[in-house]
């Protein structure tokens, strides 16, 4: 369970740090991703991205376990 914890954490300091480039290639600015701005602020849920991610991830998980 350890190291489970450990590897999802440096997954997702990775996935942080290459949120840039990622977002270059039109992840989360999907249709179905929430976002409302105004003067005061904003507020972004990225509910589509984050469905695709799991599937991806999921699949992958699948494979490997195989």
């Amino acid at each position: 369970m350890q190291r489970i914890l450990i590897l999802a954490g440096l997954v997702a300091v990775v996935l942080g740090l290459l949120w840039p480039w990622l977002a270059k290639i039109g992840l989360g600015r999907l249709p179905g991703d929430i976002r409302i701005e105004n003067e005061s602020g904003g507020f972004y849920f990225p509910i589509t991205t984050s469905i695709i991610i799991s599937i991806v991830l999921s699949l992958l998980l699948w494979i490997f376990r195989r």
